[in-house]
């Protein structure tokens, strides 16, 4: 089985961070990475509300369920990284402008530390999910008419 090619950010790479907007800790870190992470170009894109390219990225065996992903280059295949690699390989491409992203930045920019802290983030994730009332696998919420639920209000 061939492997792929390893897969080089430079200040001139296009850069997709596909992240779960019904995270607030995932809105919070998206947000701050293209706010504050001093990558102009970096897009950020809400793959639970993107429907379309969540189908994409399942069909090459990556799925938001398991962690965020960061593509790579241009379409009509870039590269992608996915959970803790994504994480570390963003975190050290950014040159932070804040204390806190500077922490987050340090703490997960080698990838080694990303994989032992990673589980930990996505624990938080399904937590917040299951008081949000929302699937950790946005695609399991999809109705019968193809429609995503919104979240349910508070009571």
């Amino acid at each position: 089985m061939a492997t792929a090619p390893p897969v080089v950010i430079t200040p001139a790479t296009r850069l997709r961070l596909i992240y779960d907007g019904g995270c607030p800790f995932c809105c919070f870190f998206a947000e701050r990475c293209e706010l504050e992470g001093k990558l102009p170009q970096l897009e950020i894109i809400d793959g639970r509300r993107d429907h379309e390219l969540r189908q994409r990225l399942r069909q090459r065996g990556f799925s938001l369920a398991t962690g965020a992903m960061v593509l790579v280059g241009e379409d009509p295949a870039p590269g992608v990284l996915h959970g803790a690699e994504a994480v570390a390989a963003l975190s050290g491409a950014m040159r932070p402008s804040t204390a806190l992203l500077g922490f987050l930045s340090g703490l997960l920019e080698k990838p080694r530390r990303a994989r032992q802290i990673y589980p930990l983030l996505l624990l938080a994730r399904r937590l917040v999910l299951a008081v949000r009332h929302l699937p950790v696998d946005p695609d399991k919420a999809l109705t019968a008419t193809g429609v995503l639920p919104g979240p349910r209000p508070p009571r």
